[in-house]
This record gives C-alpha cells, structure tokens and sequence, in this order.
C-alpha cells in the first residue's frame, strides 16, 4: 500500500465524518443559546421540573397517609406540639420556682418574726421560738 492510500483509510474517514457532525451540532446548539427563546424554554423547563418534584411529593404524602403512616407533615405537626408543650412546661417550672423562692422568703420573715407555726410528728402546730434561733423539740 502506498501512504496515498492510508491517507483515505476507514478509520480516518469516520474520524473525519464525527469531527464534522460535531462541530456543525456545536455551531447549531450556540444559535439555539443564544435567542431569546432559549431562556424562556429553559425557565419552564426548570418550572415543570418544580412542578413535578412537588406533585411526587404531594403523592408520597398521600400514600403514606392512605397506609396510615407518618407522613412529614404529620411529623412537623407534631414536632410544633412537641415544641409547645416543652414551652408551656418550661414556664410553668419558672413560675414554680419563683413561687418557691417567695414561700422561702414570707417563711424566713414569719421566723424572724415568731410567727410562723412549726409541724410536729403528730400533725399538729407548735408555734415557732420568737428569736427563731431555737426550733421546738419533739417529745
């Protein structure tokens, strides 16, 4: 074979036939970019997509609460509830709190006072030492 010949060989036939067809699909696809058209095509697709995304969802959702299973939204229902109950406990421990530091308060001034009554093992009151240094001693 002479180089004439390996000049036009198969392979570099082809090579030659894909290096056309892509750079000619190259030209076409940057016309195609680059009108106005493009983009709004491009934006419903993206739209569509959304839209699909969020329809999946919804019927996963669906599906879930048709086996009565726990679903998201269910969940994120209950973790609010779960959040409010932990808010609503949390104030009442403070208010507990603050209505202990005042019984500790109005006790400490009833005993520094002699006013404040002490139990005794039977259930009944003694009253408190009024120097409230001393405290009464169970017989």
């Amino acid at each position: 074979m002479s180089s004439g010949d390996s000049a036009h060989t198969p392979e570099k036939q082809l090579k030659a036939l894909y290096d056309d067809a892509e750079s000619r699909t190259a030209k076409a696809f940057e016309e195609l970019a680059s009108r106005p058209s493009f983009g709004v095509l491009l934006a419903r697709s993206a739209e569509n997509v959304a839209a699909i995304t969020r329809i999946s969802s919804d019927v996963a959702d669906l599906v879930l609460r048709n086996l009565r299973l726990a679903g998201r939204a269910d969940i994120t229902r209950l973790a609010r509830q779960l959040h409010r109950t932990e808010d609503k406990l949390e104030r009442v421990l403070q208010e507990v709190e603050e209505l202990r530091d005042e019984l500790a308060t109005e006790r400490r001034v009833a005993l520094e006072h002699g006013r404040l009554a002490l139990p005794t093992t039977r259930g009944r009151r003694k009253a408190a030492p009024a120097n409230g240094a001393e405290r009464m001693r169970e017989p």
